[in-house]
């Protein structure tokens, strides 16, 4: 996990001016950026009415996501707390409005001007501490509640995230359900190791405001449901009205659950990067009622 950007060093720090330079020169990154960002535009659901919308990206670094934005006939407003980034987005004359911040601390917008916000890999660095002031659920709430109040009503954000784990995950979605929003988790190519991507899908307004949540892609690149899933349950659609439902109690046999339940948990426990005890040949064997 060292390799991972936000482990090393504050953003505003990690992307300098050679590591910006280097990140838009890549084709690699700029290839991968602009799927993304187009796979965010889709979950995005504009209405197909021809009229350009106002589009917040947030997290715009040197304006990769942002061309697409402009490709797509849309004005948008880019974030980032890198210099350097936003340096190179002028000197490649963006035909986005630029803004240098640090959405930790809150977006600054007017209420209601932002038609829709997409984010590329940028919101899990919000769950880093860098500074001995940053305390990673104030930061997100800031963002989450500044987020929402400079959205129309009935609009969407769509946020492409990295989550080191299942328990960061779940605490950047709950800081999006406690400042107003609806929708939840959506994830492509679920059981691809290399192509798995999460979206965080959240519309803006009333619980009257349609926010169903959208299928992922599946490896043929087409929708798949949660019928199609495993039982893993990071592999499935999170939807937010299934997270407030009790969940059943799970079947058991006369027999127990025996050694191929056993083994699969922990195969599945060790995908999801915790740390699990190896496969001895005591494992899954039934311990005696007394010592």
């Amino acid at each position: 996990m060292s390799s991972r950007p936000e482990l090393q060093a504050p953003p505003e720090i990690f992307y300098d001016d050679v590591e910006a330079r280097k990140y838009t020169s890549s084709s690699r990154i700029a290839e991968i950026q602009t799927k993304l960002s187009e796979r965010a535009l889709e979950l995005l659901a504009l209405p197909d009415d021809g009229v350009p919308r106002l589009l917040l990206d947030i997290g715009c670094g040197s304006g990769l996501s942002g061309e697409t934005i402009t490709e797509n006939g849309h004005q948008w407003i880019g974030l980032d707390i890198s210099e350097s980034m936003l340096n190179v987005a002028l000197q490649n004359e963006v035909e986005g409005d630029l803004l240098l911040g640090d959405m930790g601390q809150g977006l600054g917008l007017r209420p209601g001007v932002i038609d829709g916000a997409i984010s590329i890999s940028a919101v899990q660095w919000l769950c880093n501490a860098d500074k001995s002031s940053h305390e990673p659920r104030l930061r997100l709430k800031a963002f989450f509640g500044s987020l929402y109040r400079c959205l129309a009503r009935g609009a969407r954000a769509v946020l492409q995230v990295y989550p080191e784990n299942i328990a960061q995950r779940e605490l950047i979605l709950s800081y999006a359900m406690r400042s107003g929003f609806a929708g939840g988790v959506v994830v492509d190519y679920p059981h691809s190791t290399k192509k798995r991507k999460e979206y965080l899908v959240l519309t803006c307004g009333p619980p009257s405001v349609s926010s169903a949540v959208p299928s992922g892609k599946g490896e043929d690149g087409e929708s798949c449901s949660d019928d199609e899933s495993s039982g893993d349950e990071e592999n499935q659609t999170v939807c937010i009205s299934d997270r407030h439902r009790p969940r059943k109690k799970q079947k058991v046999n006369k027999k127990g659950k025996g050694r191929e339940w056993v083994l699969r948990k922990k195969d599945q426990m060790r995908r999801k990067g915790n740390v699990v005890p190896p496969d001895t040949k005591y494992t899954a064997r039934k311990r005696k009622a007394r010592f």
